[in-house]
Formats: C-alpha cells, sequence, structure tokens
C-alpha cells in the first residue's frame, strides 16, 4: 500500500495531462477601496495587485519574493477566493474559476498554510477535531481516521496530541498542525505564506525538509512565499519577484541567482547578509520607502528609487519578456528591452 493510499489522500484527477500548468493566473486585480468622509464614501482605492499573470506546473514549487506591501499575500488569498478578484482569470487545471470550476472545488484542490499558526487554528477545537473539520465539511470519507493518519504523518503523535488544545502546542507543532490540515483535504496545490518565517532555524529546517518530503510523496505542487530569499532558494524551482503589485521578474532559481535581470531584484538580493567578514554593506542597496500603492507612478512603478532611470521609464511600462539569451527567465525592464527607447536599451542592468 502507497503511502498516499494509507492516510486516505486521493486528490482530484488529473484531467489536462503534465503538459498544462496546475494552475494559471491572467491579468489579476485586486483593488482596495479606501473610505473617508462624514457618509464613508469611496475616496481612493489601494492598488494591491495589478496585472499579475503567472503559472505553475504540475509538481513544481514557485517561490514569490518581495517588500511587504507588494502583493504577495493578497495574491495568494485571490487563488483560494478568501478574497474576491476585481479582474483576471484563475484557471486551475484546465478549469476557469467561475465557469467550469466552483469556490468549493477550488478548494478542494488549493489549500494554504498561513505565516500565524496560532491564529489560524481554533482555540476550542482539539487538534485532532482541527485537521478534520475541512474533510468533513466536504464530505470526504472518515476525516478523524485521516486526520490521525496525517497528524502521524507530519511529526505529531496522536495518542500525545489528538486531544490537545493550540495553545499547549509549540509554534513548530502548530505550524505542522496546519500542515497536515492543509493536506487533509487532498490538495494538489498548498500555497504557503510565510509559513516558516516564525519559527527558529533549528525548527525551519525541520519544516522545510517535511514540506520537501510531503511534496515528493503526495505529488503536491506548491507556492512559497517568503520574505528570506536562502529558504526559497532551497525550496523552490523558480523565483517570481513583484514590486508595488506587479510581476518585475520570474526565472528558475539557478538563472536568477546567476544574474539578477531587474535592478529592484538586484537590490534584494544585495541586501541578504553575507558571512564574509569582509564583505560589508558600505551603503543600503536600496533607499526610500516603496510609492504610496493608491497612487502609483506611472510607467515603470520602480523608476522613482531606480538609478538606473530613464525619461522613458516614468511614461512607458515596460512588459515582461523573457531574455535574448533565456526565454525561461522574464524580466519587465526598459534595459533589455531594444526597441524602448532607453538610452541603454538592450544592454542589461549595468554592473
Amino acid at each position: 500500500m502507497s503511502a498516499t493510499e494509507d492516510v486516505g489522500y486521493d486528490p482530484t484527477p488529473d484531467t489536462g495531462g503534465p503538459a498544462q500548468p496546475l494552475i494559471k493566473v491572467q491579468n489579476l486585480k485586486k483593488y482596495f477601496p479606501v473610505r473617508g468622509g462624514p457618509l464613508g464614501r469611496v475616496q481612493a482605492q489601494v492598488q494591491a495587485v495589478d496585472g499579475v499573470s503567472f503559472d505553475v506546473a504540475k509538481g513544481e514549487t514557485l517561490g514569490i519574493v518581495g517588500e511587504s506591501g507588494c502583493g504577495k499575500s493578497t495574491t495568494a488569498k485571490l487563488l483560494i477566493g478568501l478574497t474576491e478578484r476585481d479582474q483576471g482569470d484563475i484557471i486551475f487545471d484546465g478549469l476557469a474559476l467561475g465557469e467550469k470550476l466552483s469556490l468549493k472545488d477550488l478548494r478542494r484542490g488549493v489549500q494554504m498554510v498561513f505565516q500565524d499558526s496560532y491564529a489560524t487554528l481554533n482555540p476550542r477545537m482539539t487538534i485532532e477535531a482541527s485537521v478534520a473539520f475541512g474533510a468533513r465539511v466536504q464530505g470526504l470519507d472518515k476525516p478523524e481516521d485521516r486526520a490521525r493518519k496525517l497528524m502521524d504523518r507530519v511529526g505529531l503523535d496522536p495518542a500525545r496530541f489528538a486531544h490537545r488544545y493550540p495553545h499547549e502546542l509549540s509554534g513548530g507543532q502548530r505550524q505542522r498542525v496546519n500542515i497536515a490540515r492543509a493536506l487533509a483535504m487532498s490538495p494538489r496545490l498548498v500555497v504557503l505564506d510565510e509559513a516558516v518565517s516564525a519559527l527558529d532555524k533549528s525548527v525551519e529546517a525541520q519544516v522545510l525538509n517535511l514540506l520537501n518530503d510531503l511534496r515528493a510523496e503526495f505529488g503536491l505542487t506548491y507556492i512559497f512565499i517568503s520574505h528570506d530569499l536562502n529558504v526559497v532558494r532551497y525550496i523552490s524551482d523558480r523565483i517570481l519577484v513583484m514590486y508595488l503589485g506587479e510581476v518585475v521578474e520570474v526565472a528558475p532559481v539557478a538563472s536568477i541567482w546567476a544574474e539578477q535581470a531587474h535592478p529592484y531584484t538586484r537590490s534584494l538580493f544585495s541586501a541578504m547578509p553575507s558571512m564574509d567578514p569582509d564583505n560589508r554593506t558600505k551603503e543600503p542597496p536600496l533607499s526610500g520607502d516603496p510609492p504610496n500603492p493608491i497612487n502609483p507612478p506611472s510607467g515603470c512603478r520602480f523608476h522613482t528609487r531606480c538609478r538606473f532611470k530613464a525619461d522613458v521609464c516614468k511614461t512607458k511600462t515596460p512588459k515582461l519578456a523573457g531574455l535574448s539569451v533565456n526565454a525561461k527567465h522574464m524580466v519587465a525592464c526598459h534595459l533589455h528591452d531594444a526597441d524602448s527607447g532607453h538610452p541603454k536599451a538592450g544592454q542589461g542592468v549595468p554592473s
């Protein structure tokens, strides 16, 4: 008997074959209204996610990075239907949400592990009840039996932990509960939003290894959101970089680690601490705060903080396109577009 059969893991069937992306996002947008005045009328809109497009292959892990407020978590919530999208398409294994795919069916195939392991668990429910709850709502067979087997699989002995409450567990143990709870729905895609950022480094390493093992064992696909580039490098196959609600670069891990094609991505990598005492940061790699998402800059949204900006950057929005030397390495920057009109167009980011 396989490991998936042993825990009663029964994901929805693969309808499109291995070549079809498991999830595809096209021009996804989400604006949040800002209300004010005595009548609470809408005064402005926060452009949290503005035209995001990407896809994730079956069995792949896509890492998403960017500064706080760039739209990473909002994108994650849009993918699982916690936040209603304003525009764009979410296509899961060839089925479009709202057309051939219902929100209930989407949540059957896509689950999420949140950053705050305590806030996401009901303090009045035992661990076994929390893990089994989603499976029971979806009408899956033997939810309690499934919950106990998955608890054991993530390293929590059911005999010891099944009847405990969240406050009786450590942060690492609670996050294992959240992973088991997500797997109880037999998803094919798991979205992990800063799932290890609140853990000690030793516990973080254990949870990352567990996630890798579960991915191989259950044939999972991950979207992994984090601020820690080293963690993203360890677990991801590709990295997607967001800035102010837009995608500015996406590439395989090895490619983006060898060369960051966008100035913003380069600044993120330059901010990583070094273990070499002689390699000291003499000046900040990036100065200033991101612009106000209520009224973002025209053209390239990064031009207000970019030292390579030109007049075209202030007026023309760059398109996400593959590099001439590597089509899988995509970037939205006029420096890489020979027809953009930038004085150094087609030369890439200067060293």
